[in-house]
């Protein structure tokens, strides 16, 4: 339908809202009676004339004053019935019929577009600017481009981990595998590859994620990832031993601060392991820090300790070595509190609240 017809229509409806009620005739104020109750008085005046209840000249007073107001009243009905003030309503017509319209085409031909067609989603999602558009909508337009350009390793590397953020992870395997086919070769991408394939089988390391692993970790033995999910394969394949040794190593040659630490003590934790003390090479940092920043590490250290006795408690060694850096830090206070929680976590086995009261008093925080 013609969008200016429908305006048209939509113009006259609306100038009719505004003439209907101008265009009635309002009832006259009086109703019509005031004239035929007057004349009712007149004869009832007569009536108490001839009945002696009224003298001549107070019945001759009536008659003139009754019949003044009967005059009035006669005129008045006389008049036209009228509503609104006659100007008022010209006025009012002349602007719905002709200024109100002309605004509105005023209005319209500079703001709206009615031959305008529709905007397809697509190009609205080409026309947002890139800061603001959904990530569905960029991995579709970084997909386009990998259709027409299937070599463009960098935008395989790129697409890849987003596609693992929106779950598709099939989409991820293929992306990776092109990363390799024409960006080359590397422990971390072989690695990435082995990750996408697990989150593929729901977390499950299966034999091809493993054989990635063992590549990454055969490029690189320091392969962060990697090295853990060998670690995940061997526990969910029931060789706790071999996952403890695996996650062990990787913290003993880690550094202190590595962001990743606190994940692999968790899951060497699950499998019955304690962590490791520092490495070596970690001490001898350690030891060529100045004070602040060894202060830092250690407190660090203790931190991430707490935090993961207080995720599982059932680490009697690790809550001794908790207390015992509360009071080389010279923080009693704190180890006393550290002892009293250890022996809420470890109170329901008698055997290792037996091995950590012995271990508490021989640090000399008995009782």
């Amino acid at each position: 339908m013609n969008p200016w017809f429908v305006f048209a229509l939509m113009t006259v409806a609306a100038v009719f809202a505004v003439l209907w009620p101008l265009g009635r005739r309002y009832p006259s104020q009086t109703g019509g009676t005031e004239a035929s109750v007057y004349r009712d008085q007149l004869a009832e005046v007569d009536r108490d004339l001839a009945g002696g209840l009224i003298g001549a000249a107070e019945a001759e007073a009536a008659r003139i004053e009754i019949g003044r107001r009967l005059l009035a009243a006669s005129d008045q009905e006389a008049v036209p019935a009228a509503g609104p003030n006659h100007s008022l309503r010209r006025a009012v017509a002349i602007v719905a019929l002709v200024v109100l319209p002309l605004a509105a085409i005023a209005l319209y031909l500079p703001l709206g577009s009615p031959q305008l067609g529709d905007f397809p989603l697509a190009a609205r999602s080409q026309a947002a600017p890139d800061g603001k558009q959904p990530l569905v909508n960029l991995v579709a337009q970084v997909e386009a481009h990998l259709e027409k350009n299937p070599t463009d390793a960098r935008g395989w590397t790129v697409l890849a981990p987003v596609l693992e953020r929106l779950g598709r992870f099939d989409d991820a395997v293929r992306a990776w595998r092109n990363a390799i086919t024409y960006g080359g070769d590397s422990s971390e991408r072989r690695a990435d590859l082995g990750e996408a394939l697990v989150g593929a089988a729901n977390g499950v390391v299966t034999g091809d994620a493993k054989a990635e692993f063992e590549r990454s970790v055969a490029m690189n033995p320091d392969e962060v990832k990697a090295s853990y999910f060998l670690g995940l394969a061997a526990e969910q394949d029931g060789r706790t031993g071999d996952a403890a040794s695996i996650w062990k190593a990787m913290l003993a040659r880690a550094p202190p601060d590595a962001p990743w630490r606190p994940l692999v003590q968790a899951a060497l934790t699950r499998v019955g392991g304690v962590a490791p003390a520092l490495s070596n090479e970690a001490m001898a940092a350690a030891k060529d820090m100045n004070d602040t920043d060894r202060n830092a590490m250690v407190r660090g250290m203790v931190e991430r300790l707490a935090t993961r006795l207080k995720q599982n408690g059932d680490d009697v060694e690790g809550w001794l070595r908790l207390v015992r850096a509360y009071l080389v830090m010279g923080e009693r206070e704190k180890a006393v509190m550290a002892s009293t929680d250890a022996r809420q976590a470890v109170g329901g086995d008698a055997e290792r609240l037996r091995q950590l009261n012995e271990g508490l008093k021989n640090l000399g925080v008995d009782g």
